[in-house]
């Protein structure tokens, strides 16, 4: 198939300017239609011009007047969760079956960890690409829940707080619930706990993440090597995913875990990550932004694979 569908990005700031240059470069399914904005000077706006790419400062509503608009059949939201809501109602009652991919902590759609569920979601009008924090973790603790029941799961990430734009700032609260409801719905887990960490540190740090997950007792080795196989389902589209070290584990006896209200025994999984940015747009440093902007592209490829398909057959 050499047809492509195009897409629009809404938000012109750091994460759409990144997958906009993701999707020019490496957009095997999807071509760039419209880059959409509110600010007339911001970076982006000009960046997309200069690559022929469709502009507009006057938000969504600019976007529905563009002539592209008529092609456009996938739209991602690089915005915030509330600028998200009215942006989907808006987009919808003009073209009800346009596709969104929300990477904003709005959560209208399904959550989509591609590696862990995106295949249940491709008919999905909206998906949810939870948080950076999210895609970076719950794959762990779908790993650990392959192999044993998880009672509960914590996620801590640490991202350089120069990688954290008006948008992340804003949605602080949204960013805990989201990620911590996805570690449960998508993750497996009882109970889900998120923190994030906006670190100060000069000269700035890469992303960091743990994950702890309690457990019923298993075997260890099974564990492991379901954590090692999902890095690397996800180093597939995010190359600076990695391990930081080795799986660790402790057996426990009468833990009391929040929310469960009850004394457990069994097994705690530690997992320590990093994620190296690939620099497309943003610094090496800010792998928090660019696993986001890999996995809303690798979500919309294969909605686009299976829609193109669809119309083939």
């Amino acid at each position: 198939m050499n047809k492509k569908l195009k897409a629009a990005i809404i938000g012109s700031g750091n994460i759409g300017t990144d997958l906009m240059i993701k999707i020019l470069r490496h957009g095997r399914h999807i071509e760039m239609g419209a880059m959409v904005g509110i600010d007339a000077a911001s970076d982006g706006l000009a960046r997309a011009q200069r690559m022929g790419v469709a502009i507009t400062h006057e938000g969504v509503e600019g976007l529905t007047r563009l002539p592209v608009f008529t092609e456009i059949d996938v739209v991602f939201d690089a915005t915030s969760a509330s600028a998200h809501i009215r942006s989907d109602a808006f987009l919808r009652a003009i073209k009800p079956g346009i596709r969104m991919v929300d990477l904003t902590p709005a959560a209208i759609g399904p959550y989509c960890i591609p590696v862990v569920n995106g295949e249940d979601h491709l008919d999905a009008p909206n998906v949810n690409m939870v948080t950076c924090g999210g895609q970076a973790t719950i794959p762990m603790v779908a790993a650990v829940s392959r192999v044993a029941k998880v009672h509960y799961g914590e996620i801590i990430a640490s991202i350089s707080s120069k990688s954290a734009g008006p948008g992340t700032r804003a949605n602080i609260d949204e960013f805990t619930e989201t990620t911590s409801k996805a570690i449960e719905v998508v993750g497996g887990a009882a109970k889900g706990k998120a923190i994030i960490v906006l670190n100060p540190a000069e000269p700035p740090l890469i992303m960091r993440d743990t994950v702890y997950t309690f457990s019923d007792l298993a075997d260890e080795d099974r564990i492991e090597e379901s954590v090692e196989r999902m890095v690397a389902a996800v180093h597939s589209y995010v190359p600076g995913y990695r391990l930081k070290q080795k799986v660790q584990f402790d057996r426990l006896q009468g833990l009391n875990i929040p929310g469960i209200g009850k004394s457990l025994s069994g097994l705690k999984t530690s997992i320590f990550l990093e994620v190296e940015g690939a620099a497309h747009y943003l610094p090496a440093y800010a792998g928090n932004l660019d696993i986001m902007t890999s996995a809303a592209m690798r979500t919309a490829e294969s909605m686009a694979e299976r829609m193109l398909a669809t119309v083939a057959a």
